[in-house]
């Protein structure tokens, strides 16, 4: 395991990653030390568990850089999240556990994770007065028949996932308006893009069609939400951290309402198979029918919009996956 003395980064712009190991925060760690970065002068330690959907291979294209650092190890460690919070400047929260069929079958590691480790972040945030940016979820609204979800709607979450992130960005809220701490929060719609975990409906889908077996489809796939590339979220993530108001929350919206059917027929066609290998399982207890949000605040205060046309994006992520078997051969089941 890294030690955090081992884990300091050069003075400048440091931030702290957590969770920078899974698939929204490597992709965040890829994009600031990649070449195109929004701030090229940037430093950044990943703190991760490496649990079953971190991955050191999801740094693998930055490794090399002398603008990262690693540290293996819990975010709901209160002393290690401070000691490195103590040599940042500012922290960007990712780490989660974030499928919501697992927090139905095991809730109390959602409540871990997504309370007690933001718990965390907020103290050594507070302690040493360092920005923070807490990247939550379009769940926590709830679902909406009609219409879109501003930052002011009321939170209304219906899994242990939603539930849990919503009472992480409470207490983030709180710590703001008691002590006045600089913590900006994201709302994003659901993401997808290459290094994403085979459990979620694309990767899942995409893998086992792949290896020629059927795909499980809940209820009648009726279920909407809003697609959103990872590119585009991360993008808004750093000009919420950069240029964001505190104790604001921001939605970071896809523009691409898209039912579950509809995405599995576009999956279905972009690999060559047919609706015979479609499964129709019953559905999830509780499972929300529609997801959207409402971003013009994001697009008139930041000037972000999404730049990735769905079509393009989706062809793309399977190609990653057909071409990284690798990656993902042992996580599908």
């Amino acid at each position: 395991m890294s030690t955090p003395e081992q884990s300091q980064v050069p003075r400048g712009t440091r931030i702290l990653v957590t969770g920078g190991a899974g698939f929204v925060g490597s992709h965040y760690v890829r994009t600031l030390l990649g070449p195109d970065s929004p701030d090229p002068g940037v430093h950044i330690t990943v703190l991760d568990a490496l649990t079953y959907a971190g991955n050191r291979a999801n740094l693998a294209p930055v490794q090399g850089s002398s603008r990262l650092a690693f540290v293996h190890g819990d975010v709901c460690d209160a002393a290690l999240v401070d000691r490195l919070a103590a040599d940042h400047d500012q922290i960007v929260h990712c780490a989660a556990e974030s499928h919501v069929d697992r927090s139905i079958e095991r809730a109390a590691a959602f409540v871990r994770t997504n309370v007690l480790g933001t718990q965390a972040v907020l103290d050594a945030a507070l302690r040493h007065g360092r920005r923070t940016v807490l990247v939550s979820t379009d769940e926590v609204y709830g679902s909406i028949d009609e219409g879109a979800w501003t930052e002011e709607s009321p939170l209304a979450p219906n899994s242990p996932y939603s539930a849990s992130k919503a009472s992480g960005d409470l207490l983030a809220l709180a710590a703001h308006r008691t002590h006045g701490l600089d913590v900006r929060i994201t709302r994003s719609s659901n993401n997808y893009g290459p290094y994403q975990y085979p459990e979620k409906i694309i990767p899942l889908f995409v893998a086992r069609l792949l290896r020629g077996e059927r795909v499980p489809l809940y209820g009648d796939g009726r279920q909407v939400r809003d697609w959103l590339h990872v590119d585009d979220h991360v993008r808004g993530i750093d000009l919420v951290r950069r240029d964001g108001r505190p104790g604001e929350v921001y939605n970071i919206g896809g523009a691409t309402l898209l039912g579950n059917r509809e995405l599995t027929g576009r999956l279905l066609a972009l690999l060559g198979a047919g609706w015979d290998r479609v499964e129709y399982v019953k559905d999830r207890p509780g499972h929300d029918l529609r997801y959207a949000v409402d971003d013009r605040k994001i697009r008139t205060e930041l000037g972000h919009r999404p730049l990735r046309d769905f079509t393009d994006g989706l062809k793309e992520t399977v190609e990653w996956y057909a071409r990284h078997t690798e990656w993902w051969a042992g996580a599908v089941d």
